[in-house]
């Protein structure tokens, strides 16, 4: 899609030019006032006449007349300098790539030279303009008779003077970010009849076969053999079976220093027993958002390739009622020995993720990341604006927080103090209690994965607010989000 390119762009003939235009300059300089020059000064008349502005986030497009090769010209306001970060250089060119796709252009040139500052490295925005037209191009499926016809944006000239090793390398990264965030998002809008747990399987092996990875799956009879007492217990109130799903990247010879990412796996969550209301419950489609979020991370791990070792590890069921469900009161025994008492089906996913961070443990993790659409406290607590976080190690906490940085996605953390971990054991009749309360919740919750963690470095993330958008964004459509694929992704190429 993208192809970098050198010389005087206004010399092309293309059918849309992208152009940047920054605040603190307050005449034209540069391409901008070449642009000027053969518009014969039309340019500043209309930034006089506030119909052309520079104030971040605004986007003008201007017909050329045939004064230019370019038949239009895309002005994007970049705010002052010193302000532009990464994650408004990618927002900036979201609502640009939006624009010129809603105009039906296919093909478009952009000049970069005209975005970059001081402060920041002409690959950053290269990343960020890759990553935007990535993300911005994603469509949902949808299932009706008669389709919408769509388009968006097929090439992209990128025209600068900075080295082109660099900026094809930095273009090259944003895109495969953004595809491996549209999987998440196509895998998270998919209905729950359309993404099973055998069908989350054969997406992952999907992954596995393109880019020669090893992958593996366990079925019921071998989960019961093992003694994975939890992820089978949820899976008691579904016909569909469950899986533990495992794909493994090997970027070193010896399979050692294991970076592990365990993603929940709920296909789709009703709550079990412990019923959720039936108000927005078809969204409940979206419990796998973990696993979303490690499959996108694994798809962009495969294609950039990274000298590290990655493990995925996903256990997968539904949450359901049938006459053998779980039930409030039960008592389950865990892969790990440990048994629990649970005093909430619909706190499940804590339960599946469970036995999948001990089998990650026995399949040699040596670090832990696990994702998961936990609990509903984290949107209380941080709306859906930021995934939570909790950890068992410092230093891993640091990686992860530097990763969500530098992938323009918000990260903050929650306390790991002793009295939450005391609640945990608040039964009278199991060595856990899944559920001890509303207070704390999204602390209790991640500190019970935790728990199984054990002495392995671990974070946790929940998604449960991020995953998922109720309305549309700079980015796209409502529904999935892809919530740290990125995060996850630059975790493993910086580990």
């Amino acid at each position: 899609m993208f192809k970098v390119k050198d010389g005087d762009i206004l010399s092309k003939k293309i059918g849309a030019l992208v152009v940047g235009l920054f605040e603190d300059d307050k005449k034209p300089a540069g391409l901008v006032k070449e642009i000027d020059d053969k518009m014969e000064g039309y340019l500043v008349e209309l930034l006089a006449d506030k119909h052309l502005s520079a104030a971040f986030k605004k986007v003008n497009k201007i017909h050329t007349l045939g004064k230019l090769e370019a038949k239009v010209v895309y002005f994007v306001g970049l705010g002052k300098k010193a302000e532009l970060t990464f994650e408004k250089a990618r927002e900036a060119f979201a609502l640009v790539s939006k624009a010129i796709t809603k105009d039906g252009c296919e093909e478009v040139a952009v000049a970069l030279d005209t975005f970059l500052t001081e402060e920041k490295a002409g690959e950053v925005f290269a990343k960020a303009l890759a990553e935007a037209v990535a993300l911005t191009s994603y469509r949902t499926q949808t299932y009706k008779q008669k389709q919408e016809p769509t388009k968006s944006i097929e090439k992209v000239a990128v025209f600068t003077e900075l080295p082109k090793d660099d900026i094809e390398e930095a273009l090259i990264v944003g895109e495969t970010y953004g595809v491996g965030t549209n999987l998440a998002r196509a895998l998270v809008n998919a209905p729950g009849n359309y993404m099973t747990p055998t069908d989350l399987a054969a997406q992952a092996k999907q992954i596995a076969d393109r880019y020669g990875m090893e992958y593996s799956v366990l079925e019921r009879e071998e989960m019961e053999k093992l003694g994975m007492g939890a992820l089978l217990a949820v899976a008691e109130g579904s016909d569909q079976p469950p899986k533990m799903i495992v794909l493994k990247y090997r970027g070193k010879e010896k399979w050692e220093n294991v970076l592990s990412f365990v993603g929940k796996g709920l296909t789709f969550d009703a709550g079990g027993i412990s019923i959720k209301p039936a108000l927005n419950m078809h969204e409940m489609k979206m419990d796998m958002g973990g696993a979303a979020a490690v499959l996108g991370a694994m798809e962009v791990i495969g294609a950039l390739k990274p000298d590290v070792n990655v493990m995925a590890v996903i256990p997968s069921t539904e949450n359901l009622i049938n006459g053998s469900a779980l039930k409030p009161g039960d008592v389950i025994k865990s892969l790990s020995g440990r048994t629990i008492e649970v005093r909430n089906t619909d706190a499940e996913g804590r339960l599946i993720l469970a036995d999948a961070v001990t089998y990650a443990k026995q399949l040699g993790a040596d670090y832990i990341v696990d994702v998961a659409t936990l609990t509903g406290a984290v949107i209380v607590a941080l709306a859906g604006v930021t995934t939570g976080a909790i950890t068992n190690d410092e230093e891993l906490m640091e990686d992860v927080l530097v990763a969500a940085g530098e992938a323009g996605e918000y990260l903050w953390r929650l306390p790991n103090f002793e009295p939450y971990k005391e609640m945990l054991r608040s039964s009278d009749v199991a060595d856990l209690n899944n559920s001890p309360g509303r207070e704390g919740g999204s602390i209790t919750a991640g500190l019970f994965i935790g728990e199984f963690a054990e002495e392995t470095p671990w974070v946790h993330l929940d998604v449960a607010g991020t995953a998922w958008s109720r309305s549309d964004s700079v980015f796209g459509p409502k529904g999935g989000t892809g919530s740290m694929v990125r995060t996850l992704a630059t975790l493993a190429r910086n580990f």
